[in-house]
C-alpha cells in the first residue's frame, strides 16, 4: 500500500449537470497552482478497457491480476477491480504520486462529496449529509444552505475550498 494516500473529493450529480466540464476546469486550475491532480471516471456502461487479441489482453486472460502498456510518454493499466472500485480504495491502490484525486461519479461511495445541481435540471439533490455532502455547486442557495455554495464558474473559489480541506 501507499505510504500516503491523497486526499479524495467526489463530484456527484445528475446527467448533464456539467460534473465532466467542472472537474476538466478545475483540473486545469490546480494543476496551474502546482498540484499533481488525477481523476477517477465512473462509467454506468460497459466501456471496453482492453482490445481482444493485444499483448496485454493475454496476459489478463492467462492469469495476470493486472497488465501495464507503456509508451514513451504514457501508460494504460488494466487491473482487476472486483473488491476495490470505491474512489478511495483506488487512490490508495494506484495513485500515490498524485497530490489529490477527483473523482466523478460514485454517488454510492463514501467519502467527500461535492454535488453539481442545477435548476434547469429539475431534479433533486442525488446525496444527503449523511451521504458525506461537503459542498454543493448550484444555483439554488435553498438547497443545503448549511453548506458552502460555488457558482458554477467559481472554479478559482472550488479550487481554494478543496486545498483547505485537503490539509489532514
Amino acid at each position: 500500500m501507499n505510504p500516503r494516500t491523497p486526499p479524495v473529493f467526489i463530484f456527484v450529480g445528475h446527467s448533464g449537470s456539467g460534473k465532466t466540464t467542472l472537474v476538466e476546469k478545475l483540473l486545469a486550475v490546480l494543476k496551474s497552482r502546482g498540484l499533481r491532480v488525477a481523476a477517477i471516471k465512473h462509467a454506468h456502461h460497459k466501456v471496453e478497457l482492453d482490445q481482444e487479441g493485444k499483448d496485454s489482453w493475454r496476459y489478463k486472460q492467462a492469469g495476470a491480476v493486472m497488465s501495464m502498456l507503456v509508451t514513451s510518454n504514457e501508460l494504460q493499466l488494466v487491473a482487476d477491480a472486483t473488491d476495490r472500485r470505491e474512489p478511495a480504495q483506488l487512490a490508495e491502490r494506484f495513485l500515490g504520486e498524485a497530490d489529490m484525486i477527483l473523482a466523478e461519479g460514485f454517488s454510492l461511495a463514501p467519502g467527500r462529496k461535492i454535488e453539481i445541481l442545477r435548476r434547469e435540471c429539475a431534479k433533486p439533490p442525488r446525496c444527503t449529509l449523511d451521504d458525506g455532502l461537503i459542498a454543493m455547486i448550484s444555483d439554488m442557495d435553498e438547497i443545503y444552505p448549511q453548506l458552502p455554495h460555488f457558482a458554477l464558474d467559481d472554479i478559482a473559489g472550488l479550487a481554494d475550498f478543496l486545498l483547505g480541506q485537503a490539509v489532514p
